[in-house]
């Protein structure tokens, strides 16, 4: 399973090295790896109907208990089959589609990284490796959506989904963190089973908000679903693949997923009941006023998805055989109606519903694709999506005292689907073909063949829902409830409610569709409410954190020196001073002092005199002597104090320093005032605060019991093993001398760097005096 998994990243690294080879029947047979991956996964289905999924362990830390382990259950492979058929149909289409484009390498390197992390999203057992799945999509989606990168609007819509959907992939990863906290394990499966009821515990809530931010901005539930319809941008391939059967359902899959761990709380239910009712409603809306093809099937995907987690909210067994049924349904229908859009955009050259018509004349397959798909995403028998619907309000019907409010909601969202549906699907092939398209013609096989297969499926499994009874659906809903699902698909139920609240829906749709025009006019209408929809103001947030961020990095990164230095010393004495006085048990011995020998006083004294003349001097040499007197003085402390080795460095370095100083001043201006006083009296606040503050440490880490055993480790075998009586000089040479090697040459670089820059300069300088 590993191999299953990790085979679209193998394929994305082969067109990486060879990606220029990659053309002709090369590309039409590459579809052979998602039919190859479908096969194997149909070869899982009887294990998993029979309780016994395939699972895989591999190593990964075994230190940490950690293991990349892949679980094939029936959700599970209710994803990945769709993942993989849709994924063989995408292949072949885009062989067509994309046909002599100088990128087609990268794209199918795209298009099979992206399936491989989704791969492994749907059959991850490791939570962790999970959200590495899950951003592994955000970043290959990031690479499929902005794939016209020479269009700034296609860059733009490209960072807008990455940003959604990786700041949620960082939600995630907070709530695996503290499942794995909480349950005190890896395994989603033992999370699951683990009997830890979550709800009472208190990390429940963080918990909860955290894997639905994740969820919702991943699924584009409101009010983050703008990116999806923005990233219509991206090829119609892309959009088939990535935002009506892959990607957008990572975050229904999460929900499905945890909802045994996560469901019987209200915060649960009514969340979720609550923000997808508001989705679908939303976005179902907002299909009456779109006119571009790809723009009406953004948004009722958008619906589509609160759906789903409207009923993953109500939670019943119902409720979630609707859910687990319409994943298949939706795919199935809407990944048709995407590549019929792609094949009237590719023929007639426009989107645009309120000019096309009558195309059914010319491309009658793909007309009779499109039909079958909108009776399937309207709910009309004998349709798959007849089934689906049917569930669905079997389910709101049962769902309590608010059933009769949630069956409405439900309703009023499938009559703006039917709409939707005959937008895409039926009014483009139906009446006169006006004489703009009388050019346009028949697509080749590849292209009309794959929306011609979905189209054949939904009505297949309408017929017949049954085939996928037993070897599908009842193992993935096995997966979110407890004990075995009892329930049976068929399409006829017999004269009950459920079919006359289909009635009705199919009635207000086609009313609504035969009297509802689109409209450019209504479409410019709304546009003029973007300023208060989710979208505008999360641009506008965006466009006011871009202006804090300007404003504060001019107040920190001025390009002064000195600045940088006073913000640094400023911010760890507060941090540091915070932390003594409020943490630290000061106590200073000031009994100690009477023992100063006379030697160490004057020594201190001298070191206080040459600082006041380094402050308050006004010639420059005379503050760099001072300096160097304080820097002697140290110097004769360490000789006091037996350590002559500190002492010879000090000795050098400030000797080395005052040269360096009176050279660099000798070429400054003769009178140059570098501050004023009021920089000079804040300065020295600044200095005689922080210097405070080390002596206060210095003195307290004095008072500390000091533990010798790494002194003594290095005084007892410096001899022994180095052959050394300078135990600093042991240390140095031997114990750290990869360390010093380290820094030598860090030190060597810098100068050579230094020397390099000083040579320049002067070249610089030459050419200006000539």
């Amino acid at each position: 399973m590993l191999l299953a998994v990790l085979s679209g990243f193998i394929f994305a690294l082969g067109l990486a090295a060879f990606g220029r080879r990659f053309k002709g029947r090369a590309v039409v047979l590459s579809a052979l790896l998602p039919f190859g991956l479908f096969a194997y996964f149909l070869s899982l289905l009887p294990g998993a109907a029979a309780d016994q999924p395939a699972v895989h362990r591999y190593a990964w830390a075994p230190s940490l208990g950690v293991e990349l382990s892949f679980h094939a259950d029936g959700l599970g492979l209710l994803f990945a089959l769709i993942i993989s058929g849709i994924g063989t149909l995408v292949f072949l289409y885009s062989a067509e589609y994309m046909k002599g484009h100088k990128y087609l390498g990268r794209f199918y390197a795209y298009l099979g990284a992206f399936m491989g992390a989704m791969l492994g999203v749907v059959l991850s057992d490791n939570i962790l490796a999970l959200f590495i799945f899950w951003e592994l999509t955000s970043l290959s989606s990031f690479f499929l959506i902005g794939f016209k990168n020479e269009e700034a609007a296609s860059r733009r819509s490209a960072l807008t989904a990455l940003g959604v959907t990786g700041a949620g992939g960082l939600l995630l990863l907070a709530g695996a963190l503290l499942l794995v906290y909480v349950t005190g394990t890896y395994s989603i499966r033992e999370m699951l089973t683990s009997g830890v009821a979550l709800p009472e515990h208190g990390l429940y809530p963080a918990v909860l908000c955290l894997v639905f931010g994740a969820a919702f901005t991943k699924s584009a539930q409101f009010p983050f679903h703008f990116w999806l319809p923005e990233a219509m941008k991206a090829p119609t391939p892309v959009s088939t693949y990535l935002h009506s059967a892959t990607m957008v359902k990572a975050g229904i899959y999460l929900l499905m997923r945890l909802s045994p761990l996560l469901s019987g709380h209200e915060y649960w239910h009514a969340t979720l009941i609550t923000l997808g009712g508001v989705t679908m409603l939303y976005a179902a809306v907002h299909i009456l006023f779109r006119t571009d093809l790809k723009g009406i099937l953004a948004y009722s995907t958008v619906a589509a998805l609160g759906i789903l987690a409207f009923l993953i909210g109500i939670g019943t067994e119902a409720a979630l055989l609707a859910a687990a049924v319409f994943v298949l349904v939706h795919a199935l229908y809407k990944a048709a109606l995407f590549l019929i859009a792609g094949i009237i955009d590719h023929g007639a050259g426009t989107r645009d519903v309120t000019r096309l018509s009558g195309l059914g004349r010319i491309m009658l397959p793909v007309a009779a694709a499109g039909f079958l798909v909108a009776i399937s995403s309207a709910g009309a028998p004998p349709t798959f999506g007849f089934v689906g619907k049917d569930l669905i309000y079997e389910a709101t019907l049962h769902a309590g005292p608010w059933s009769p409010l949630l069956t409405a909601m439900a309703i009023l969202a499938n009559m703006l689907l039917l709409y939707g549906g005959f937008v895409a699907g039926i009014r483009p092939f139906a009446g006169p073909l006006p004489e703009e398209f009388e050019k346009a013609h028949m697509p080749g096989p590849l292209l009309w063949v794959p929306p011609v297969l979905l189209a054949a499926l939904s009505l297949l499994f309408g017929l017949a829902p049954q085939l996928l009874e037993g070897m599908l659906v009842r193992p993935a809903v096995a997966a979110m409830v407890a004990g075995q699902p009892d329930f049976h698909l068929k399409l006829w139920h017999g004269f009950n409610l459920v079919l006359q609240l289909s009635g009705l829906t199919l009635a207000g749709g086609l009313l609504l569709y035969w009297l509802f025009r689109p409209s450019l006019r209504l479409e410019s209408r709304i546009g003029r409410l973007e300023n208060i929809s989710p979208k505008g103001i999360t641009e506008g947030l965006a466009r006011g954190f871009v202006r804090f961020s300007g404003w504060y990095t001019h107040l920190l990164q001025s390009g002064y020196v000195r600045r940088y230095v006073f913000i640094i010393i400023s911010f760890l004495l507060a941090l540091v001073s915070y932390r003594i006085f409020t943490s630290v048990n000061l106590y200073i011995d000031c009994g100690r002092i009477s023992s100063m020998a006379t030697y160490e006083a004057v020594i201190l004294l001298l070191m206080l005199v040459a600082t006041l003349i380094a402050v308050f001097t006004d010639s420059r040499l005379a503050a760099v002597a001072a300096m160097g007197v304080v820097g002697y003085s140290t110097c004769l402390l360490f000789v006091f104090y037996s350590a002559p080795d500190l002492a010879m460095t000090q000795f050098a370095i400030d000797t080395l320093t005052v040269i360096l100083f009176v050279l660099v001043l000798y070429r400054l201006p003769k009178y140059l005032k570098i501050t004023n006083t009021r920089g000079r009296l804040r300065d020295g606040a600044l200095a005689l605060s922080f210097g405070m503050l080390i002596t206060v440490l210095a003195l307290e880490v004095l008072n500390e019991d000091i533990n010798r055993e790494v002194s003594n480790y290095y005084v007892e075998h410096a001899y022994v093993l180095a052959r050394g009586k300078n135990i600093v000089n042991v240390i140095l040479v031997d114990f750290r001398g990869m360390d010093t090697l380290i820094e030598i040459s860090v030190l060597t670089v810098a100068a050579v760097g230094v020397f390099s820059l000083l040579g320049t300069g002067l070249d610089i300088k030459k050419r200006g005096e000539k």
